[in-house]
């Protein structure tokens, strides 16, 4: 049995900037990454007690079971066996008893419910633990000695190298979509069971995915895409009919089940990394306002090496 490795808290600082609670961690880059999830998560809750402590876990399931009840009002029972959902909702929950709450009753509900994102829970209601690639994965690559311009190609295929027949969902948003396909040569498009969608348009993001899974003679039914950008129910199932039958879908929702209360404006948390190996790296977004990077001159150097913009 692996032994989990207890956080560093020497690594964390959290400190107030322009009347916003900052956190960075710094550190090696195992022992970082695990602090996102767990600080996350206590500062959406710690927030939600003081600003809600009227609502919890009743108010959830309560809006929760009308979800539900129009969901299977809207679908046919064909199509509620195929709709693939999955919680993302860990980060930004109201609290980790209506994740818990909200988990069960998915369980309880749909059909298709896929898993969970939280290990814990997933545990404890006996589901598939879910996840896909993060971006840090391909930011990181842009500091760990590649030419810049082969770095989300040795991303993808050191990823594949670890987690072979495993986690095999590739996020194609850190560069743009367009830049990514151009890396997705038949070789990982081959060996990747699909695709994960971020940022953009996703409807014009998965109609280039299918489009490019055609051009390779890759048959897209045999592939799944993932949409995770925001969503809701309806926007799901919005994507769900459109892409029916010509490739397979599932839908990580996050925000909008695990904090979706009447009156609850949730937070807008997220952990970027900002360093690597002691130099800047990136993220070009799909959607503009999720472009992150503090120094400009690495932006254009990334733009220019993936010709984004130029």
């Amino acid at each position: 049995h692996l032994r989990r490795k207890p956080l560093d808290a020497s690594l964390l600082k959290v400190f107030e900037l322009d009347g916003r609670i900052n956190v960075r961690v710094e550190g090696p880059w195992q022992d970082v990454i695990l602090w996102e999830i767990p600080v996350l998560a206590i500062i959406s809750e710690m927030r939600n007690r003081f600003r809600y402590p009227q609502f919890g876990v009743s108010h959830a399931l309560e809006r929760l079971d009308q979800k539900i009840d129009k969901l299977e009002k809207e679908l046919s029972s064909d199509e509620m066996s195929e709709f693939n959902l999955i919680d993302f909702g860990t980060r930004r929950r109201f609290s980790h008893a209506v994740q818990d709450a909200v988990v069960g009753r998915l369980k309880e509900r749909l059909p298709a419910f896929r898993g969970t994102s939280n290990y814990m829970l997933a545990q404890k209601y006996k589901l598939p633990a879910v996840g896909t690639q993060a971006h840090e994965w391909f930011q990181a690559h842009q500091q760990l000695g590649f030419p810049l311009e082969h770095s989300q190609r040795a991303a993808l295929t050191s990823w594949l190298d670890e987690f072979t027949d495993h986690l095999g969902i590739a996020l194609t948003d850190c560069i743009t979509m367009d830049a990514f396909l151009r890396d997705f040569d038949f070789e990982l498009a081959s060996s990747y069971q699909g695709l994960r969608h971020d940022s953009g348009d996703p409807v014009v993001w998965g109609e280039k995915a299918i489009s490019h899974y055609q051009r390779l003679g890759i048959d897209p039914t045999d592939k799944t895409l993932v949409f995770s950008d925001g969503l809701n129910l309806d926007k799901a199932v919005q994507l769900f009919r459109h892409f029916r039958g010509r490739i397979n879908t599932s839908f990580g929702i996050g925000t909008k089940l695990t904090c979706d209360l009447p009156g609850v404006s949730p937070m807008n948390i997220v952990f970027k990394l900002i360093e690597c190996n002691g130099g800047p790296v990136a993220k070009i977004s799909d959607s503009p306002g999720k472009t992150l990077c503090r120094d400009a001159e690495f932006i254009r150097n990334l733009k220019q090496a993936f010709h984004v913009g130029v």
